[in-house]
C-alpha cells in the first residue's frame, strides 16, 4: 500500500472513531446550553450505560435489541435522578457547586460499577457486523464503520429534533434567557429534566459503542477526556459544531497514533485544542457573548 492510500485508510478509521465522541459531546452541550452546568459525570454515565447493556444481554439473557432499550432507558432514568435529587435543589448556587456535584457523582458511579462488576475488562456481546468495509483498496474495520453509520444517523436525527421540534425550541429559548423563557410559559425545570434525560440516552449510546470496540471497565469514563476536547474545540454552545470537532479529534488521535505512536497520541490532539483555545477562546463555532454592565 502506498503512503497516500495508507494515510487515507488511517484518516477514514479516525473519522469513524470520532462518532462516539460526537454523540457524547452532544450530551455535554445540551445540558450546558439549557442549565449552564458542565456535566463532569458524562464519562461515568457512558460507562453505566455500557454496563446496563452488558447486564441486560449477558446476565439477564435478553436479546441485544431489548438490552439496548433497557440500557438507554436506565441511563435516562439515572440522569433524571441526578438532576432531580442533586442538582435541582442547587438552582441559584454558584456554578462551582454544581461542577463539584457532577464530579462527586462521577466518582460514586465509578466506585459502584467497580463493586458490582469488578475492575477487569468485560467484552460486550457481538451485535455489530464485523465484516470489514472496503472503499476501493481502503479497509475500515466493520465495527467502526457501522458505529459511525449508526451514530451519524443518530446525530443528524438529534440535531433535526433540536432545531425543529417544540422541545428543541424550548431548550434554545431557555438557553438564551431563562427568565424570558419562563415568562413565555416555558417550564424551565421541565426543560432541565428533558435535557438530562436526553443526555443520558446519548451517553449510553456512546458508552455501548466504545465498549463494543474495547470492552468495558470502570475506567471507561476516562473516554470523556477526549469528549471534553471535542466540546471545547467546537465551542461550549454549538450543537452542530460538535459533529465537525468530533471528526477532527478522532482523526487527529488516529493519525498521530499511527505515525508517531501512542505516547504522542495521548497529548498531541489536546495540545492542538489548547492552542486553538488560546487563539479563539470561544472555539470553532462558539457564540461570542458580550456582557454589558
Amino acid at each position: 500500500m502506498n503512503l497516500l492510500m495508507q494515510f487515507l485508510e488511517y484518516s477514514l478509521i479516525g473519522i469513524a472513531s470520532g462518532g462516539a465522541y460526537i454523540i457524547a459531546a452532544l450530551g455535554f452541550v445540551i445540558i450546558f446550553k439549557a442549565g449552564n452546568v458542565f456535566n463532569f459525570a458524562m464519562g461515568e454515565m457512558m460507562m453505566i450505560g455500557a454496563y446496563l447493556f452488558y447486564a441486560a444481554v449477558m446476565q439477564l439473557k435478553f436479546g441485544w435489541p431489548v438490552g439496548l432499550l433497557v440500557a438507554l432507558a436506565g441511563s435516562a432514568l439515572l440522569a433524571l435522578l441526578i438532576e432531580r435529587a442533586l442538582l435541582r435543589p442547587m438552582i441559584g448556587r454558584p456554578v462551582v457547586v454544581l461542577v463539584m456535584i457532577t464530579l462527586g457523582v462521577g466518582s460514586i458511579l465509578r466506585g459502584v460499577a467497580g463493586l458490582i462488576w469488578g475492575p477487569n475488562i468485560i467484552p460486550l456481546p457481538e451485535f455489530l457486523p464485523q465484516q470489514p468495509v472496503f472503499l476501493g483498496d481502503i479497509l475500515v474495520p466493520g465495527k467502526l464503520a457501522w458505529t459511525f453509520v449508526v451514530f451519524g444517523a443518530l446525530a443528524l436525527a438529534f440535531i433535526a429534533y433540536y432545531r425543529y421540534s417544540r422541545a428543541g425550541v424550548a431548550i434554545r429559548a431557555t438557553s438564551s434567557d431563562q427568565i424570558t423563557a419562563e415568562g413565555l410559559g416555558i417550564n424551565i425545570r421541565q426543560v432541565f429534566s428533558m435535557t438530562w434525560a436526553m443526555a443520558g440516552v446519548l451517553a449510553a449510546a456512546a458508552g455501548i459503542a466504545a465498549g463494543a470496540i474495547n470492552g468495558i471497565t470502570p475506567q471507561l469514563g476516562d473516554a470523556a477526556l477526549s469528549v471534553l476536547a471535542v466540546v471545547m474545540l467546537a465551542g461550549m454552545s454549538s450543537v452542530g459544531g460538535v459533529v465537525v470537532a468530533g471528526i477532527l479529534v478522532g482523526w487527529m488521535e488516529t493519525v498521530v497514533g499511527a505515525y508517531l505512536g501512542a505516547a504522542w497520541q495521548s497529548f498531541i490532539p489536546y495540545l492542538v485544542v489548547l492552542l486553538m483555545m488560546i487563539v479563539r477562546p470561544t472555539g470553532l463555532f462558539g457564540e461570542q457573548r458580550i456582557e454589558r454592565i
